[in-house]
């Protein structure tokens, strides 16, 4: 588990993977972002939950299967605890899990380990005004 800084006033993202290759390769490609900044990489969704709890981020990137708690655990504790983030689903598994995983309300959004790297920072700012205007609307 690493902690980075919480203080931000740009999208703060908190990216969630058991591979270290992934959560570095991803922390690297948001920080090179305008207005985006990573406050935190969690190998699994007990560290998420931690980390989730002191810097409360806008966005979560979040691995489906990891050890010690997957994915899907995590996200219902997360949204118990931060309605408001926005989580999205990351996943390499195949495409009937991915529609099963769109349906949960912990999940804002889900999309495949193979999108592009432009995709997923798109995906990753939609998400965060998202959260943006729900808390205007709140």
């Amino acid at each position: 588990m690493l902690m980075l800084s919480c203080e931000s006033s740009t999208l703060r993202v908190l990216v969630v993977d058991d591979h270290e290759l992934t959560r570095l390769t991803l922390q690297l490609a948001f920080s090179c972002q305008e207005n985006i900044q990573v406050v935190g990489l969690a190998s699994n969704g007990q560290e998420a939950i931690e980390i989730v709890k002191r810097c409360h981020p806008d966005v979560i990137v979040l691995d489906l299967q990891m050890p010690v708690m997957d994915g899907w655990s995590a996200s219902g504790y997360i949204k118990a605890i931060s309605p408001q983030t926005q989580i999205l689903g990351y996943s390499s598994v195949e495409d009937v899990h991915v529609q099963e995983t769109k349906a949960m309300p912990s999940f804002d959004d889900v999309c495949k380990k193979d999108v592009s790297t432009t995709e997923l920072i798109a995906l990753v700012r939609q998400l965060g005004q998202r959260k943006g205007d729900a808390q205007l609307q709140g």
